[in-house]
């Protein structure tokens, strides 16, 4: 049975309405959309390594809406992925990885089991990413 520990990412403050920000979890960059109007779940946390470019720039992407499901539209080659569960409209087989968040008190939180940690660490090997960093990357803002 795996365990659930939720890890705080940043703050309230440090989120931008209707936009992305990066933020490092233990190695691993999760894009966070806050959607405080959208009339569904506030917070969405999901990979940021955009599969079909190789670049981390998903928490640069656009929102927006198919069919009545929130997406980000990957930067490079606009690919649309469902913020709810990281499926891409356009390619079924691509799928980003979806992290459970949540805000309470105005800390932001993700959740990591004990087989996310594995897997953290395994692609933080892979790819020169040395130890856990806790800053947020503002991205999509001028």
């Amino acid at each position: 049975m795996s365990q659930t520990t939720w890890k705080t990412v940043c703050y309230e403050q440090d989120l931008v309405t209707n936009s992305g920000v990066v933020v490092w979890l233990d190695g691993a960059q999760v894009a966070l959309f806050y959607l405080p109007a959208a009339g569904h779940q506030t917070l969405y946390a999901i990979d940021n390594h955009d599969p079909e470019s190789g670049a981390n720039v998903i928490g640069r992407g656009l929102i927006g809406s198919i069919k009545g499901d929130l997406v980000v539209a990957a930067p490079i080659y606009k690919q649309h992925y469902r913020l709810h569960d990281g499926q891409c409209v356009e390619t079924p087989h691509q799928r980003l990885r979806v992290w459970p968040v949540r805000l309470t008190a105005g800390v932001v939180e993700v959740a990591v089991t004990r087989a996310d940690e594995s897997d953290i660490e395994a692609w933080a090997k892979g790819s020169n990413v040395h130890g856990a960093i806790s800053t947020v990357e503002m991205v999509g803002t001028d």
